[in-house]
């Protein structure tokens, strides 16, 4: 009897297909939008506030669904409507949010142990001897029998690492890996998400505002802007720094002066406040 064709992955992992999304039909955060996030690295998704960046990984995610497109995890439709679908592609996915999302109650081997008493049937044994390698991964093995209030922010960063790489997922998630970090704390970070990413064979994507770090750990980034989450350039790091477009330059330079401005769009003051033009500074 023929054995059947062995399936043949595709270079890329994820798929936006001219995917639009917004909470409310008063505003739309991502229109028309089209990306792939190659298999096995790094891409890095920048942009200021509110451009989709998020948005973008929780329709990944299956958090949301997309009101027109269609969003592929390993050439599988993501829908956020089946829940026996989302439940075993979420079993292959890990995700780091923004402030960790740690539970407070549970100590830090608790919190790393909870993905796996979730969706796995291990034995206990089996249990703690995972979430102490992946503990030692992030350098915090000793701090396993500590409560999340005993341990800094930088800390519990790295615990919410260790909890979202548990079960071994394809693709990791990192919301704001950097926010609130010191230096040394940001130099970390970044470095285990290279690393984890190297040796485990992961794909990693990663939204942040912090442009050194991810121009540092990057094998492709992905620079977007508002409204509706507009792509304003994609490529490797060394290519988005040496953009001459004014606007990449403005955002990879931190410069505050660009095409980038810096008022939300309004009236005229004249109409808002009452006054004539020619009082308004």
């Amino acid at each position: 009897m023929p054995s059947e064709p062995t399936r043949v992955k595709s270079d890329t992992l994820i798929d936006i297909d001219h995917v639009s999304f917004g909470y409310d039909a008063s505003r739309t955060i991502l229109n028309d939008v089209s990306l792939r996030f190659a298999r096995g690295k790094v891409t890095s998704l920048l942009g200021g506030s509110g451009c989709g960046k998020t948005t973008l990984l929780r329709l990944i995610g299956g958090s949301n669904a997309s009101n027109a497109g269609e969003v592929r995890f390993d050439g599988e439709v993501v829908d956020a409507t089946d829940s026996e679908r989302m439940f075993r592609m979420r079993r292959r996915m890990g995700m780091l949010f923004q402030f960790g999302a740690l539970f407070t109650d549970l100590s830090v081997f608790e919190n790393v142990a909870f993905p796996l008493r979730e969706h796995t049937d291990l034995p206990e044994a089996l249990i703690r001897d995972i979430v102490l390698m992946k503990l030692n991964a992030v350098g915090l093995r000793g701090a396993a029998p500590l409560r999340i209030s005993e341990v800094s922010g930088g800390m519990a960063r790295r615990i919410a690492l260790a909890r979202a790489i548990a079960l071994d997922p394809e693709l990791i998630m990192y919301d704001e890996p950097f926010a609130g970090l010191d230096l040394i704390s940001m130099g970390v970070a970044a470095n285990l998400i290279r690393t984890l990413n190297d040796v485990t064979g992961a794909t990693s994507l990663v939204v942040s505002h912090d442009v050194p770090e991810c121009m540092a750990i990057s094998d492709h980034v992905i620079l977007m802007a508002a409204p509706q989450g507009r792509i304003v350039a994609q490529g490797t790091p060394a290519d988005l720094m040496n953009s001459t477009d004014p606007e990449v330059r403005q955002f990879v330079r931190g410069e505050p002066d660009g095409p980038v401005k810096f008022h939300y769009p309004a009236r005229p003051l004249a109409e808002d406040f009452g006054v004539s033009t020619g009082a308004v500074a």
